[in-house]
Parts: structure tokens; sequence; C-alpha cells
């Protein structure tokens, strides 16, 4: 299960602070970008902005079939005499199960140097429903947060961002949706998914898990053996990503470590790379064939 957790955090923090990694940037000033479901008021005025997400599957067998849903909560820091630190909206990781849920809204204060960080969040609600009809398996998540308007930025604070499903059976296998088999294209054709991209992740050939991201991915997806880490930032390569921040000056790597906690661990952490783990950032050649 590493594998698919490893995946599954990709896609979970896919855009969450990109490239100069600092909170002054204007592209991370406009953030949450991928798989947002947001409290139906807003989206009844804004139908870009989905309240509810969709995936189904096809399962061969009668086994058990579990469903996750996961998503990033909006997490506004305010820093009060704290100067190494920059006002930021953080976020925290949920992971719930079917039925309906409630996260109530609350605060809480880290005492720092020259002063403390105070965290809030708002409520939210919603659902995870699972429907079985003959072979077909449905999940939907649906965003039950009462919302009374403001602008995005607000809703974003009761949306669940980064939001996508895990799906495990026991005792049966889900049908590959980029390449079904022969006997499976016209049911797979009719699956009706709204908003999110079932693929099957795991072990090379494995089916017995799927992901639905909120991104098109192929089936079985890796990240590479040579990465660093998360970067966040899969528009880049990690090489590019890794050179621009140690030509950083001293001042742009504060400005990074007063951002985020994540984006600090970045920082201490590619300071830290070997120049052979640099080097492996070179590329490799996984396969060798003709071209046609």
């Amino acid at each position: 299960m590493n594998a698919v957790r490893a995946i599954a955090d990709a896609v979970l923090y896919e855009g969450y602070v990109l490239w100069p990694y600092r909170s002054s940037a204007l592209k991370n000033q406009r953030r949450w970008t991928f798989g947002g479901v947001y409290p139906p008021a807003h989206s009844a005025a804004h139908p870009d902005d989905r309240s509810c997400v969709r995936a189904a599957c096809l399962l061969e067998g009668d086994g058990e079939v579990d469903v996750v849903a996961r998503f990033l909560h909006v997490v506004e820091r305010r820093a009060t005499g704290a100067t190494a630190y920059d006002d930021w909206d953080e976020a925290v990781e949920r992971e719930l199960g079917p039925g309906p849920f409630a996260v109530p809204a609350g605060e809480a204060t880290e005492p720092v140097e020259g002063g403390a960080l105070v965290r809030r969040w708002e409520e939210l609600q919603g659902e995870l429903e699972v429907r079985r009809d003959g072979a077909t398996v449905t999940a939907e998540l649906r965003n039950t947060t009462p919302w009374r308007g403001g602008d995005r930025e607000a809703a974003l604070r009761r949306a669940f961002c980064s939001a996508h499903l895990v799906l495990r059976v026991r005792g049966g296998a889900f049908a590959s949706q980029q390449d079904p088999p022969e006997h499976l294209r016209a049911a797979t054709a009719a699956l009706d998914n709204a908003g999110l991209w079932p693929v099957l992740v795991g072990e090379q050939g494995s089916r017995d898990t799927v992901l639905a991201s909120p991104f098109i991915l192929e089936d079985h997806p890796q990240i590479a053996p040579e990465s660093p880490g998360d970067l966040f930032d899969g528009g880049e390569i990690d090489q590019m990503l890794v050179l621009n921040i140690l030509s950083m000056t001293d001042e742009e790597k504060a400005q990074m470590r007063a951002c985020d906690p994540r984006t600090r661990e970045i920082l201490e952490r590619t300071e830290a790379l070997t120049q052979e783990e640099i080097m492996r950032l070179h590329g490799k050649v996984r396969e060798i064939g003709m071209a046609r």
C-alpha cells in the first residue's frame, strides 16, 4: 500500500504551492486549482466549481469494496508578532469513509519565537455515497456545507480541495478504464464519471485498487525513484526546481522558510542533497526501442 499512498499523496498535494515557493508570488495567491468540491450554493452561482464529484468502476467478481475520500481542508494562518512567518493559508489532510460527515470549525494557537501562529478553519459538511448496481460500483462525494455568499477565496475555506477517491476490493478485480478488455468496452464507455478520472494503482498488473484522480493519469502511475521528494509542481522538472532552489539568495530562502512548513521542508531537504543525488536527476533511459 505504500506505492498507492505515494501516488495518492502526490495527487493530494499537486499544485499546493508552486515555484518560487514564496507567498508573494502571484501564482501562490490564487491556489487550490485541482479537484475542488465546493458548497452547493457557491456552485449554483459558479457552475464551473463543482459541488459533487463521482467515480464509477466495473468490478469483476463479488468482492467487498472499501472507499475513502481524501482532500485538503484549508486552514487560515495568521502570524501574531512572529516576523519570521508570513500570513498564509495552510491545509490539513482529511480522510473519510462512506456516509454523511461533518468537520467542526476550530482554532489552534502555536507559540513561536517572537509571538504565535493562530490557525483557524471553517466547518465542512458532506457525504460519501457508495452504490452497487450489478458489476458497477459508483462512489459520489458531495459537499453539503452551508454557504451564505462571498468571493471564491472565502468559498475555498469551505471546499474539499484536491479531492479524490480510493477504492479497494477484496475478492475481486476492477476493470481498466484506460484499456478495458474487448468484452467490457461498451460497458466502460457507458460509465458515468464526473470530475474524476479512475485509474488502476499499485504494482504493475494489479487490479485491486483504483485511484479516482481530479486530473488525468495512466494506469499504474509511478513516482520516479530518482525524485528527491514532493515538490508540488508537476509542471516543472525536478532537476530544474532543485537547481533553482539551490541558486536562491539568502533573502529568498528566508521567504521560502516563512511561507509554509512544507516549503521549509523542501528547502532543507534540497540543501541536504549530495552531489550524487543531484546528478541522478539528469534523467535515465528506461526503455530502448526502434522508432517507426
